[in-house]
């Protein structure tokens, strides 16, 4: 009876272990939910309380003269990713240091008329002119320099999902491509101005704000180019 008990708490046990190894190995994710103040701000409402004139330009929704950009939610928007990240740095130093010292014993002289004076003189000399030389030397040089050039352009068609209060646009789509096996996702969300739409409902990915852009390819290929799970197990519990 206690061996059927332990066999389940072991999986559970095995499985949580291994988790926790792959948990810091897992691909990275973007997390497309909207940003806080988009939940907080109240969706503005739609007031219906025009008039009919008999304009011939109309009025509502779809008005006859109307400017076609998305104004509602579930209306498309089209998204112009435009990414250049270009970056340059580079950093140099060079230090050196150079010391010495010398320094030297006293020394007696005779006259040089009594030999043994200048005898007695001589030994002194040779015990007391003893010199001390010392120099030292060091250096450091170094450099480095980096530079990085990225970019990436498409475009994706966008739903507006919420129109906030202050008038703005909360906007979010995806799009995939499957070609011949490899599968190709591009996913986007943000929030827009309505003024920044241009006339052919268009608007450039600089002007989307909080904008979260997600691109990667799933299939054979990706699936080549990347470690298994075994490796990355091994690679994350060995200490060397």
């Amino acid at each position: 009876m206690i061996k059927k008990c332990l066999l389940p708490l072991l999986a559970v046990y095995i499985v949580s272990f291994f988790s926790g190894c792959t948990s810091g190995l897992s691909d990275p994710e973007i997390d497309f939910k909207p940003p806080a103040y988009v939940e907080q701000m109240p969706a503005r409402e739609d007031k219906k309380d025009y008039t009919s004139t008999g304009s011939i330009f109309g009025q509502g929704d779809n008005p006859l003269f109307s400017d076609h950009k998305a104004m509602h939610v579930n209306d498309i928007v089209r998204v112009v990713i435009s990414e250049n990240a270009k970056s340059s740095s580079s950093a140099a130093k060079q230090i050196s240091a150079d010391d010495s010292s010398n320094l030297g014993g006293g020394t007696f002289t005779g006259s040089g008329k009594n030999s043994t004076v200048d005898s007695v003189v001589g030994k002194l000399n040779g015990i007391s002119n003893i010199g001390f030389n010392s120099s030292s030397k060091s250096a450091f040089k170094g450099k480095g320099s980096a530079t990085k050039d990225a970019s990436f352009t498409t475009t994706v068609s966008a739903r507006v999902v919420k129109v906030l209060e202050n008038g703005n646009y909360f906007i979010a789509g995806k799009r995939e491509i499957l070609v011949d096996e490899q599968k190709q996702i591009m996913q986007l969300s943000g929030v827009i101005r309505p003024y920044d739409i241009d006339q052919y409902n268009s608007i450039d990915s600089s002007k989307v704000s909080d904008a979260r852009i997600l691109y990667k390819t799933e299939g054979d290929v990706d699936r080549a180019t990347k470690q298994g799970w075994g490796t990355k197990i091994v690679q994350a519990v060995w200490p060397f």
